[in-house]
């Protein structure tokens, strides 16, 4: 039998050491800088004394953080979860805050509540507010993050997805009179480069690259493969395809690519080379 867990003791469970931290803060601030008249306290006493404080904020951010929501929620009937708007917590936060400790203040440590003391409560009882509002931006925001990068992996599938059946669609080259016809999947042409009257294509099959001469014109294949976007032209004798480019390299005036498996170095013209290096 699943017995459902209590949701105060959960919430609480969850924002325990972030109620504690700040409790504690609060804490340390007055107990060192005394902002507060305590001399009819002795040291012990004024320990003792200061720790209420702390109590007391510790006490209101459970009950507006945790027991407040909690109870909406079962009103309301649905899962815990905020129901607050942030700043009206916040709000809750301040106004309870400062409203406890000036009796605290009064009946327990016998201070006189002034302007001054007031104006040093509010200011105080203000810090445990912000705390917990940066602490929800942070967590909104890491939330933000996270629900980004599950997006960025869906999408980034679905690239690949993509690119991967964009990379295996088959490319037709023929030649001007028909005759000759090749058929390799997109990602296995290499390069092409004009040989005369026709046209050498560089392909990878079975790990090695081999080549077919056509018989066309390199401008007709490029008018063919201008659709494709990882051919680019790098020389008036060469169509690259980027998706086999190694590193682009320069010597003085001359630029020049390598290609995986290739020993033949293929030149880059200037014309070609900004469109070259954007892609590669």
């Amino acid at each position: 039998m699943n017995v459902r867990p209590n949701p105060v003791i959960t919430e609480l469970t969850k924002m325990l050491g972030l109620f504690l931290s700040v409790s504690f803060g609060v804490f340390l601030f007055i107990l060192f800088f005394q902002p507060f008249p305590l001399d009819r306290l002795n040291s012990n006493n004024i320990l003792v004394f200061v720790m209420g404080l702390a109590a007391i904020v510790l006490f209101f951010l459970i009950l507006v953080r945790v027991i407040v929501p909690v109870f909406l929620n079962w009103r309301k009937k649905t899962d815990p979860g905020p129901v607050l708007p942030a700043y009206l917590s916040s709000l809750m936060i301040i106004t309870l805050i400062s409203v406890a400790f000036p009796f605290y203040l009064h009946f327990v440590g016998s201070v006189t509540i002034t302007f001054l003391i007031m104006f040093k409560v509010v200011i105080i009882c203000s810090a445990p507010a912000v705390a917990i509002w940066l602490y929800d931006m942070i967590t909104d925001l890491n939330h933000q993050i996270g629900a980004l990068i599950i997006e960025n992996k869906i999408i980034q599938k679905q690239i690949d997805r993509y690119e991967e059946d964009f990379l295996n669609k088959p490319i037709e080259f023929i030649s001007e009179t028909s005759s000759e016809k090749l058929t390799l999947p997109l990602a296995d042409v290499v390069l092409i480069k004009s040989a005369d009257n026709y046209v050498e294509i560089i392909f990878q099959e079975d790990n090695h690259l081999k080549k077919k001469l056509i018989r066309n014109t390199l401008k007709n294949v490029e008018n063919q493969i201008r659709v494709y976007s990882n051919f680019i032209r790098c020389h008036r004798t060469c169509i690259v395809n980027t998706h086999h480019v190694e590193k682009l390299e320069k010597s003085y005036h001359n630029h020049w690519i390598t290609i995986k498996g290739l020993e033949e170095p293929i030149p880059v013209s200037r014309q070609y080379l900004l469109k070259l290096k954007e892609t590669v």
